[in-house]
Parts: C-alpha cells; structure tokens; sequence
C-alpha cells in the first residue's frame, strides 16, 4: 500500500483511536483523582468553592493523563497499521 493510500486510510482509525482515548483518559482520571484527593468529584475551573491549587493541581493531572493515554493509544494504533500493512501510517 503506497505512503499516501495508508495515511488517509490511518485517518478515520487515528480518530476512533482519539475518542477511544479520551473515554479511557477520564475514567483513568476519575479514579486516580478519588484515591488522590478522597473525592469523586474533581474540581471545576468555576467551582467556587474550590482553591486555586486544588484546581490547577487537578487541571495538571488530567492533562498528564490524557497525554500518556492518547501517546499510548495512537502508538498503539500506529505499531497495529504497521503490522497490517508493513508501513507506518504518518
């Protein structure tokens, strides 16, 4: 399969990947916020109740988990297409 064909047939893949991703990136963080913090609830930016380093820590964490997911997903995803078809998508 030529380098151009495998690229956008990568595409839909790549986007299933990514909603995958973000589904897998919440949970995760969900469950690490609540044996972090002791709450089910992380902080919203608004939530005024909360302080200003409990939101930002929360912000940070979420941002740390989602980038290591999505990496691992779309490295994933990237090795499979390999395998499939001997090159590698992008």
């Amino acid at each position: 399969m030529s380098k151009a064909i495998n690229k956008v047939a990568y595409k839909p893949v790549g986007l299933l990947l990514g909603m995958g991703a973000g589904l897998i990136a919440g949970a995760v963080f969900k469950q690490v916020w609540k044996i972090a913090a002791g709450d089910d609830d992380a902080p919203d930016a608004t939530d005024e109740h909360r302080g200003w380093g409990e939101v930002l820590a929360a912000a940070a964490l979420q941002g740390a988990i989602f980038a290591v997911v999505r990496a691992a997903v779309d490295r994933s995803g990237a090795v499979g297409v390999k395998r499939l078809t001997g090159s590698w998508p992008k």
